[in-house]
């Protein structure tokens, strides 16, 4: 693949993303959900609640970078945050 630009940070963003698609998936086999209802009124499970915090943070990244907040590692500490809210309440 010497087309792509496999670097090391995007080789760690795309692990870390199969890291969490595995790791969802065991959680979903061992410790079967139930759907809840938060705050957006509609029923999510873990996964939904996975792929908002994903979209989500996509979009505070890009924010991050389009109006040059600050160093691009703290959108990092904006997106655990994002993500902490997503599962608690969504």
């Amino acid at each position: 693949m010497s087309w792509m630009a496999w670097t090391t940070p995007t080789a760690i963003f795309f692990a870390v993303i199969a890291a969490l698609l595995v790791t969802f998936t065991v959680l979903a086999v061992k410790f079967p959900e139930t759907p809840r209802v938060g705050i957006l009124r509609i029923e999510t499970t873990r996964g939904d609640r996975l792929f908002i915090t994903l979209l989500g943070s996509a979009f505070i990244n890009l924010i991050w970078l389009g109006f040059e907040v600050g160093p691009q590692p703290y959108a990092l500490l904006a997106c655990l945050v994002y993500a902490a809210a997503v599962f608690r309440w969504v």
